[in-house]
């Protein structure tokens, strides 16, 4: 044993070394490592470590295998210096031979690269008899080599169609992707899929792959009946999320997702479809695990937003639809904003989010910001109203801009049970416009106050194949949280903003016949109230007004200024997974989606009531290859 020890170049030690399995080779692990490695193990909470938190372990596996490739560059430096220091005491004589320092040191095969750390993991579920296996199993941790998980296996874990809404499809599914390399401290993964898209509606919008409901037109229209079909690689995106641990319990990530669904001021379809890249989310985050404190800065989808689990981002309860443009009932917004949140063991949950602020405005006649309001009932004249501005530095010229006295805020209070996930929460706005009433010479601010109440359901109806997803916002000046874009707030006589009172909300179940299948349908309403003040000349101004003639709405080359009340839609579809392996994955999906929209009640010019409906039918056909997953 000592001979065998020396000519090993064990120095003193009579424990044989512990050797790690590898797929390209034998690699000896240190004792100490191992030891670290079981104390490390036997020390954490297993209840703790057998939460149902992929980020976590995906972080102590990463923090792991730094560690280990940190523990072989110090003990291959340490080594070198001793090897100095002995190099001029001579030659060392053992069992007859002459074996120099430098020689022993090769033996141990340390090398100055951190090459593959030798610790390998299982595959992120935890066996069935985990209450029966060693604690450091159940952790998921193991002290000795085990076989590298393949790249097909990493891609069934990444691409899970189990889920209510999967990340695959709605964003990017980064976060169960092993990371592809690392910056110092910072490991980094990739995520993305490359789309095409074959559109289909019978009517024509001359829209890209996000439908814009509201725009269906009426029979008035020379596009009403005429179909369109459009071929798409717009939605094409890519995402990247950067991690960091500073300690077992603090968690830094920063997220950056972006697609080409945007159009600079010089795209176009004609030769060359150059579609400008689009910022879809970019956000960085801080968790203290220990305090279940959780901050937010950046572009991210708006907790108004329904969520599957908890309120953390990458969690929303996004309906896996093909359209870009969600459908109608669906309550969201993707802006700049600072969130603020707070978890008791990842069961109940409060947030408090502070976002971007816009609103949108509609009038009962042609009236732009600068214009003249009609005069209201006993006044002669009407105000001068300002409420927008063109875009300025680094916004879009060609758009407007309301003016905006105060971020919106929303305060949302969740909860996880083994019944689903069920939600509520309040949502604050403020609007302003100015004014300068008839023979003025002054402006007058005029701030109004809006806002709603608002819950949502994400859960199980008796198995796990078949699920229940389901929101609504109701309240005033909401608009802008549906797809829609019904008006948030419409002019009132002294020019002020008044809201618009809305109701938005959705309904669907989704499932999972197979585990590479996913079906889904879901019906959504979103509909407006009145809000008019009557003119000096006896007429209805404002939204919802029911005294316009629209009886050109049903005659091609009309008039028709129908301002709408409800659109209400019913969608099905589905997607395949059609193949998986080392090569990434390839998945198409199928959907359809039918739309009716509805007016206000106006007349024929005759005394008759008349009341404008349209509808619309669209068909996506969608083929996406995930290279990461």
């Amino acid at each position: 044993m000592d001979t065998l020890c020396r000519a090993k170049g064990c120095e003193g030690a009579r424990v044989k070394p512990v050797v790690a399995e590898n797929p390209a080779g034998r690699r000896k692990l240190d004792p100490k490592l191992v030891v670290g490695t079981v104390v490390f193990g036997l020390l954490q909470d297993p209840t703790q470590l057998l939460a149902d938190d992929a980020q976590e372990l995906a972080a102590i596996k990463a923090q792991m295998r730094f560690l280990a490739a940190r523990v072989a560059v110090i003990e291959s430096h340490q080594a070198r210096k001793k090897a100095q220091a002995q190099s001029g005491a001579g030659r060392v004589a053992a069992g007859g031979r002459v074996v120099t320092r430098q020689r022993r040191l090769q033996s141990t095969n340390i090398s100055d690269a951190p090459a593959d750390p030798s610790i390998r993991f299982p595959s992120d579920t935890v066996p069935d008899n985990a209450a029966t296996t060693p604690a450091l199993w159940r952790a998921g941790l193991t002290p000795v080599a085990l076989p590298a998980l393949s790249v097909a296996d990493a891609a069934h874990v990444g691409m899970d169609l189990s889920s209510s809404s999967p990340a695959a499809i709605t964003q990017t599914s980064v976060d169960h992707l092993p990371p592809v390399f690392s910056i110092g401290g910072i490991s980094v993964r990739l995520g993305g899929f490359v789309e095409l898209s074959n559109i289909w509606r019978d009517s024509n919008l001359s829209a890209g792959p996000a439908t814009a409901w509201n725009n269906f037109p009426y029979a008035n229209s020379v596009e009403h009946g005429l179909s369109e079909e459009r071929l798409s690689a717009q939605l094409s995106r890519m995402s990247i999320l950067m991690e960091a641990n500073p300690s077992p319990v603090v968690r830094l990530q920063a997220y950056v997702e972006s697609d080409f669904g945007g159009a600079a001021g010089t795209s176009n379809s004609v030769q060359i479809s150059g579609y400008t890249p689009r910022m879809r989310q970019a956000y960085f985050t801080f968790t203290q695990k220990d305090w279940g404190f959780h901050l937010l800065m950046g572009q991210a989808w708006s907790l108004v937003t329904n969520y599957a689990k908890g309120i953390l981002p990458r969690h929303e309860q996004l309906p896996a639809v093909t359209d870009n443009n969600q459908i109608p009932g669906i309550a969201f917004t993707r802006v700049p904003q600072i969130r603020l949140g707070k978890d008791w063991h990842e069961k109940y949950w409060l947030g408090l989010s502070v976002e971007d602020a816009q609103a949108t405005v509609a009038f009962s006649s042609l009236l732009s910001s600068g214009g003249t309001l009609p005069a209201a009932y006993g006044q002669a004249g009407g105000a001068t109203v300002y409420y927008q501005d063109s875009g300025g530095v680094l916004l879009n010229s060609t758009t407007h801009y309301t003016y905006n006295p105060a971020p919106d805020v929303v305060l949302k209070a969740a909860v996880d049970t083994n019944y689903g996930h069920y939600e509520v929460f309040g949502l604050a706005r403020w609007f302003r416009s100015l004014s300068v009433p008839p023979g003025g010479k002054t402006t007058q601010q005029h701030t109004s106050f809006g806002g709603g109440v608002g819950a949502g359901i994400t859960a199980p109806l008796g198995t796990d194949k078949l699920q229940l997803a389901g929101n609504i916002l109701a309240g005033r000046g909401v608009g802008r949280y549906g797809p829609s874009l019904l008006p948030d707030t419409t002019l009132g006589s002294r020019g002020q903003l008044v809201p618009v009172p809305e109701i938005i909300g959705s309904l669907g179940l989704i499932g999972h016949p197979t585990s590479s299948l996913l079906l889904y349908t879901y019906g959504g309403v979103e509909t407006a109230g009145r809000e008019r003040y009557i003119g000096a000349d006896g007429r209805q101004y404002g939204y919802g007004v029911t005294d316009l003639n629209l009886g050109g709405c049903a005659v091609e080359f009309g008039t028709c200024n129908a301002q709408t009340r409800t659109l209400a839609s019913f969608t099905a579809g589905g997607w395949w997974h059609v193949m998986q392996g080392h090569y990434g994955s390839l998945m198409g999906g199928l959907q359809y989606t039918y739309i009716r929209k509805f007016a206000f009640r106006g007349n024929d010019g005759r005394q008759n009531s008349v009341y404008p409906a349209t509808a619309g039918n669209t068909v996506y056909v969608t083929f996406r290859y995930f290279p990461f997953q």
